[in-house]
């Protein structure tokens, strides 16, 4: 390999594992996330075209932006991103795996000179006895301590909390695992939607964002769809659904899903989406004529004509399940003989002597609505989750490693002075340094008493 080329080689290299690669792949990702919460993601060409002209659509669809996460552009930074942590962890990690498996026991001259928390005292006896003496001290007040013996000299060693120099390099493997789990997810999994009629079943899921569809291996029926509103509005309150689902022919589970409480089966879970009216609604109302007091129940259907006595009929056109501040309610005219519409007019479910003050002939009361709806399901298939939780824990246990536990160390060497015994204490923290110099002045001392003592 010639110069030039391992220039260029170490150039690569060097760039990789350059921090500043990491800032910037950091903003992008926020930057183009900004993006992906601000333009809504794999809807349909259709609704698209309602919220953007078609010069705007073809630009942002060009620019992959209504499918941004699955873009090429959103995964190569990705990409650079895992690599540019390999190669930060490759880079660093012999230097730490040398610090922790094979730590300096000796507290020689040329280590002292680099601790800003270090003292020495001059002690009487013999280096056997003061050795001892210090030996158990440190194990009593810090940790376990490894003696070393050179020439005249007695080095004592220990330390607590090595393992924490690993946390970072379990932070960054759990980012690659969660990756991992995403790309998983992405390849094999998938998102999409399924509406059900109430009483019906379905097994075949509409993938978002495009014409394909996926069919499951079993299917779901909707035994049961129930929505309230808020009073006083249309707004839908609550709306949860009774599902069953269908193995083989065989009812295998039932459970009622509602927002945020989804039903999971074979590892696809469907959530509780949406709803909308399947099909035309039907009505039960009361027919009151005004001359004799006589009542029939008739049941009609929207846009049906019924007939009434006296050769006139009547038509419902509309219907609502809140009207106003004034619940469920339905419009309608009465046709003249000839067929000419009248005007028409509402009638309240909760007011049932309400249209007798329009001083009709025929008075209503509306007894009931009966509308079937189908329930919107959300469908998501990942097999990737699992492994995205192992690196959300791993994330976790080595945040707190990395960022609460300090691996510390105590170096405390012995050597003859002019017929007594100097003893020279030196102590280091990799991590919050402020804390580690009031343990050690408070060590230093209680050590001094001790050998004073």
């Amino acid at each position: 390999m010639t110069a030039k080329e391992k220039s260029f080689l170490t150039s690569v290299w060097d760039f990789l594992c350059s921090l500043k690669l990491t800032i910037i792949i950091l903003i992008l990702l926020a930057v183009t996330s900004i993006i992906g919460t601000v333009v809504q993601q794999n809807l349909s060409p259709q609704e698209y075209l309602q919220i953007y002209t078609e010069k705007t659509y073809k630009l942002l669809d060009s620019l992959q932006f209504f499918d941004m996460y699955h873009s090429w552009w959103f995964l190569s930074l990705l990409g650079l991103f895992s690599l540019n942590l390999i190669c930060c962890s490759i880079k660093r990690f012999p230097r730490v795996w040398n610090t922790v498996m094979h730590p300096q026991l000796k507290g020689d001259e040329s280590l002292f000179r680099t601790l800003s928390n270090a003292d020495e005292v001059v002690v009487g006896g013999t280096m056997d006895e003061a050795a001892g003496r210090l030996r158990s001290f440190v194990q009593k007040h810090f940790a376990g301590a490894v003696e070393t013996r050179e020439d005249d000299r007695i080095y004592l060693f220990a330390q607590k909390g090595p393992y924490a120099r690993f946390g970072v390099y379990v932070t960054h493997l759990s980012i690659l695992i969660i990756f991992i789990g995403a790309i998983i997810g992405n390849i094999w999994g998938y998102k999409g939607y399924m509406n059900v009629v109430e009483g019906g079943s379905a097994d075949t899921v509409r993938l978002f964002g495009t014409n394909e569809a996926v069919k499951l291996p079993f299917a779901i029926r909707c035994d049961r769809f129930e929505v309230s509103f808020y009073e006083g509005g249309g707004r839908p309150k609550e709306y949860v659904s009774d599902l069953v689902v269908l193995d083989n022919g065989q009812d295998v589970l039932s459970k009622t899903i509602e927002v945020n409480d989804p039903l999971s089966y074979q590892g696809i879970t469907f959530y509780q989406s949406s709803y909308g009216p399947a099909g035309d609604p039907s009505f039960k109302v009361r027919v009151r004529t005004r001359s004799t007091g006589e009542e029939q129940e008739i049941l009609a259907r929207q846009g049906e004509h019924v007939a009434l006595p006296g050769g006139r009929s009547f038509a419902i056109t509309a219907s609502t399940p809140s009207y106003d501040r004034f619940g469920p309610a339905i419009q309608m005219h009465v046709n003249s003989a000839d067929g000419q519409h009248g005007n028409p007019f509402v009638v309240l479910q909760n007011f049932p002597d309400f249209d007798a003050q329009r001083g009709d002939e025929f008075i209503f009361s509306l007894l009931q609505i009966n509308q079937s709806y189908y329930t919107g399901l959300q469908v998501g298939k990942d097999p990737g989750v699992w492994v995205v939780w192992l690196g959300c824990f791993l994330m976790i246990f080595g945040s707190l490693a990395a960022f609460f536990i300090s691996h510390r160390r105590i170096w405390v060497t012995l050597q003859p002075v002019d017929g007594k015994i100097g003893v020279r204490i030196g102590g280091s923290a990799h991590r919050n340094q402020p804390a580690f110099e009031l343990f050690f002045d408070d060590f230093k001392a209680k050590l001094k008493d001790e050998l004073k003592g």
